[in-house]
């Protein structure tokens, strides 16, 4: 199982779609202080299903939506998929590329989705149960 892409919209300081490509090999994000290198690895988390805002460097779960700056206007709703290839079969699923994608909305609303399908959040844990990938795994390391 490889984790091939990461896609961003409206989440922390990312208010347009950014997309991070995940080659074989290692990755490296780089760059100066405050660009959002550690929003990145926020991101990832957020999307596995953390629900402790403290654990993404937050006092609330709204500061995870983009908040504008003086030149545009704050977003609505805060999306994140990640994308994995699944060659392997270690997911159980018979798809070789699964998608998992989390939004959530101002109004405290919040959405996942597996390959396009509307789930719920224990549907993500249950899909990654054995392979050691979750929100606070040690396959996600930050700093």
């Amino acid at each position: 199982m490889l984790l091939s892409k990461l896609e961003i919209k409206g989440f922390k300081s990312f208010g347009d779609k950014m997309v991070i490509h995940f080659d074989k090999g290692i990755t490296g994000v780089v760059g100066p202080n405050g660009c959002g290198k550690s929003n990145v690895v926020d991101a990832i988390r957020w999307v596995l299903g953390e629900q402790k805002s403290r654990m993404l460097r937050s006092d609330k779960m709204e500061n995870v939506i983009f908040n504008g700056t003086k030149n545009r206007k704050p977003t609505n709703m805060a999306e994140v998929s990640l994308t994995f290839e699944n060659t392997k079969n270690l997911l159980p699923t018979e798809y070789t590329h699964v998608t998992i994608t989390r939004r959530y909305y101002r109004t405290g609303e919040s959405e996942y989705q597996i390959n396009g399908v509307s789930c719920r959040l224990k549907d993500i844990s249950n899909l990654f149960m054995d392979t050691g990938i979750n929100s606070n795994s040690y396959a996600i390391i930050e700093l």
